[in-house]
């Protein structure tokens, strides 16, 4: 099964589950398929630089309308993302993986709410949490947790009374201190994520 054939099929299963379906109603789930684009620049102890792969992953949010323009969406989304140091004093290097969680909040105003086309734009916090790290070549590997800023856009297209089609574009600030082998090595990696996606949705 596709990723995207998953994401229909979980957005089916969602419909199904909600019984309140008043497209006027305060709350709003959307689920996507994310492409994460690091947009990586470093700071390594022993020269080159840091390097992290893109990869596509499912991503859940949950809106809450305050008004009619102005909503609060939290970005709920775990990804794994492969590492590796190019170019230092020991050659190329693989760090392995790790797990990045990156709850973000963003406050959005919603331009045409009532309309079939409903463009949106936010900006907002997200607090980044590493885990799950597999050192590869090196002995031990730790990452600091930390806060950053996003910005977001995106758009609403309502295929009917209950359901909408979804692109959206994020655009994440946020670095962190990296340890290896104990802090022998280290380096200050700044990930600046690109979070492209394009999903379905239903507002209740």
């Amino acid at each position: 099964m596709t990723l995207m054939r998953g994401i229909i099929c979980a957005a089916a299963l969602l419909g199904a589950s909600v019984t309140a379906t008043a497209q006027d109603g305060p709350w709003q789930v959307r689920l996507r398929a994310i492409n994460i684009a690091p947009d990586e620049s470093s700071t390594v102890s022993i020269g080159g630089e840091a390097r992290v792969d893109n990869q596509i992953m499912p991503e859940l949010d949950i809106t809450y309308f305050w008004t009619e323009h102005f909503s609060t969406e939290l970005i709920l989304a775990t990804a794994q993302h492969n590492v590796s140091a190019r170019g230092t004093a020991l050659g190329d290097l693989s760090l392995g993986d790790v797990w990045v969680l990156p709850p973000t909040l963003t406050f959005q105003y919603n331009v045409n709410p009532g309309g079939d086309v409903r463009p949106y734009v936010g900006a907002g916090v997200n607090y980044t949490i590493f885990y799950g790290d597999d050192p590869g070549d090196v002995g031990s590997i730790k990452y600091k947790d930390g806060f950053g800023f996003a910005l977001q856009a995106g758009v609403d297209f309502q295929i009917n009374d209950d359901w909408f089609f979804n692109v959206d574009a994020k655009r994440i600030w946020l670095d962190t201190d990296v340890e290896i082998n104990g802090g022998a090595v280290t380096a200050d990696v700044n990930l600046n994520p690109w979070v492209f996606g394009v999903g379905f949705g239903k507002r209740f």
